[in-house]
């Protein structure tokens, strides 16, 4: 397998979206590997790291639309979806789309949101389709939704449930840039030109050619036991009230590929796998409430335990 065509996409969308979101280019890596594979990400941070900015300059790398919703307690599911109204003119109901009708999505705050709003975004997360008033209609491709949530307020928050966070495919954190980064970023033409200026780099074609081709990345027997070792401490444990699902493993191992390939290898190792864990598993787990630490300190303290594969010569 050539996994050069991987190398360059992530390289030509690195570099352009590293004109305006400056210093994270791990986490653009992951956005990448999110867009490959079509999952959606759950980015929770504090408001003004540049969550917006970044899904910006990805819907101008690749040239597709862009929508960002701001999600309060007032948001009804109609608001998100559409509707359908009564044209008088032509004497007949016309479909009005809503925001949804894009092809990244921005959900910004979204546990601000009631829950029936929140519900709004399963299907079209799961299944790629919006249904009104009993008709579907299809998302075109790439679709890719980016919520966000403050992990820091709790007041005047609905928490997200266990269910709608499994379909995220990763949870990131960009968090703060150093400080010679931010001099730079203060220095700077603002974000919101450099985004408008942004060029498309990658076309629909070669993101589709991609995610038909990544399956072929080869995980041997040794790694994915490892990965299922993984998951498999994950959903058996003292501390766990709620283990990693099904779809946890199925992100975890295609997620491994992408990154795999991403890096010029058409076979996964076992540092892969760690990598995308602590970004793939953290938020599909909940632990008992009396203990004194997070599902990412969780996840990383399986990986330490857990023994790696080394290859046989």
């Amino acid at each position: 397998m050539d996994t050069s065509a991987f190398v360059e996409f992530k390289r030509k969308l690195t570099e352009n979206c590293s004109r305006v979101i400056i210093g994270k280019d791990d986490v653009i890596e992951q956005v990448v590997i999110c867009l490959i594979a079509g999952g959606h990400i759950l980015l929770e941070d504090v408001p003004g790291t540049g969550k917006t900015m970044l899904l910006r300059a990805f819907a101008k790398s690749i040239g597709s639309s862009f929508k960002r919703i701001q999600f309060t307690p007032d948001l009804m599911p109609s608001d998100l979806t559409g509707i359908n109204f009564y044209n008088q003119k032509a004497g007949e109901f016309e479909f009005r789309p809503g925001p949804l009708f894009a092809n990244l999505i921005l959900a910004d705050e979204l546990n601000r949101a009631t829950p029936r709003s929140q519900s709004a975004l399963l299907e079209v997360m799961e299944e790629k389709q919006i249904s009104v008033d009993g008709v579907s209609y299809r998302m075109e491709e790439p679709y890719m939704v980016m919520a966000t949530q403050n992990p820091l307020e709790s007041y005047g928050v609905f928490p997200l449930p266990e269910a709608q966070l499994d379909r995220f495919f990763m949870r990131l954190r960009l968090g703060y840039m150093n400080r010679e980064q931010e001099i730079s970023v203060m220095r700077r033409t603002d974000s919101r030109v450099l985004v408008d200026e942004l060029p498309q780099v990658v076309t629909a074609e070669e993101l589709a050619a991609l995610r038909g081709s990544y399956l072929q990345v080869r995980v041997s027997d040794d790694v994915a036991r490892y990965m299922m070792d993984i998951v498999a401490r994950a959903r058996v444990n003292e501390l766990l009230i709620n283990g990693v699902s099904t779809r946890g493993s199925l992100a975890l191992y295609r997620a491994s590929q992408i990154y795999a390939a991403l890096n010029g290898r058409d076979y996964v190792i076992p540092e892969d796998v760690k990598r995308e864990a602590a970004a793939v598993l953290p938020h599909r787990i909940s632990l008992v409430s009396n203990i004194h630490l997070d599902n990412d300190r969780f996840i990383a303290n399986l990986l330490e335990e857990i023994e790696v594969p080394l290859e046989k010569l």
